[in-house]
């Protein structure tokens, strides 16, 4: 199965450093505007099924990267719910002793009054197969998702096995992948 995930474009929260999970921003004018010049220097390839997380950067994106396309939303492809620290940025949060207490943890600490990391990984990869299962080896399937969620996915599925940071994608890039629905393992031929 040939298979695209992106990372939704550039948000307001995104250019500021800020964790932005269940907060449902839109994508800021430079994020749309990259997206755009992207897609008309050919940048996306084309897919014949599209996913999407129900967020609104990543429902904008869809659309501008395949406009023709009906988009199907699964609900657990979201971001991470980072609980207190939600909206805010490293600055904003540096005194705060719940935060240097997660850093420290080097991030398995789950996050205070949000998820636990395990259980978004969980729920993100749970939701990946749901969707992916869906289709036999000959479709092309694009998910537009969160940088969390597709670092969840290829930390479990990529073969060779990768570790959860490995596959940061910036914001409005990802990856073309081959999936074999049979032992359900990614493989990167490229970046987008």
């Amino acid at each position: 199965m040939k298979l695209i995930m992106i990372r939704h474009g550039q948000t307001q929260g995104n250019t500021e450093g800020r964790y932005l999970g269940k907060t449902d921003e839109p994508l800021c004018p430079e994020g749309a505007g990259y997206i755009k010049k992207k897609k008309e220097e050919g940048g996306y390839p084309g897919a014949e099924i599209v996913w999407s997380s129900p967020m609104q950067r990543c429902l904008q994106t869809a659309r501008l990267i395949y406009p023709d396309a009906d988009i199907q939303v699964e609900d657990d492809l979201r971001e991470c719910d980072f609980g207190k620290f939600e909206y805010k940025n490293y600055t904003e949060l540096s005194g705060d002793e719940d935060y240097r207490a997660w850093v420290n943890s080097s991030g398995t600490l789950p996050f205070p009054e949000g998820e636990d990391a395990d259980d978004f990984r969980q729920r993100c990869r749970e939701a990946f197969l749901r969707v992916v299962r869906r289709y036999d080896n000959d479709a092309e399937v694009a998910l537009v998702v969160h940088g969390g969620t597709m670092m969840s996915v290829f930390s479990k599925f990529e073969e060779p096995p990768s570790g959860y940071f490995d596959r940061q994608p910036k914001n409005g890039c990802g990856y073309i992948c081959d999936f074999d629905p049979e032992t359900e393992k990614l493989t990167v031929l490229e970046e987008v």
